[in-house]
């Protein structure tokens, strides 16, 4: 069974989360959505060129509101209310929730009502 991930917030965290499912070759996960405030050409560079990690090793296309990473198109939202996010039509099982902002059991809690099954905070989250 495939799981269905959704990473909201393309920072440093999320954009490693995607790099270690591409680069270990995981085919039990599916990223099928990112929610990122930033424009999707600047999150696809971010992802292509990592001081750190250095240059992602598989071609990255951009092409309208996805990223494809070459396992399909991965639809870029920007959307700043979580509850807002369209998980419920993607069938998202889990939603990585990775912009440190909503680590709060109640903002997390957001990222379900969008229709997430499960949420996994990337932070320390009070009240967990």
């Amino acid at each position: 069974m495939t799981v269905r991930v959704a990473i909201n917030g393309f920072g440093r965290i999320g954009r490693n989360v995607l790099r270690y499912i591409i680069e270990t070759g995981r085919t039990d996960l599916e990223v099928v959505a990112i929610n990122d405030l930033g424009p999707v050409e600047t999150n696809a560079h971010l992802l292509r060129y990592d001081s750190v990690h250095g240059r992602f090793p598989h071609e990255v296309k951009v092409a309208g509101d996805t990223i494809d990473v070459g396992r399909g198109p991965i639809q870029v939202t920007a959307i700043k209310n979580p509850a807002e996010l369209p998980y419920k039509d993607l069938k998202i099982d889990i939603a990585l929730e990775c912009t440190g902002l909503f680590t709060a059991r109640d903002k997390a809690k957001l990222l379900l009502d969008a229709g997430a099954k499960r949420v996994l905070v990337s932070a320390p989250a009070e009240g967990a």
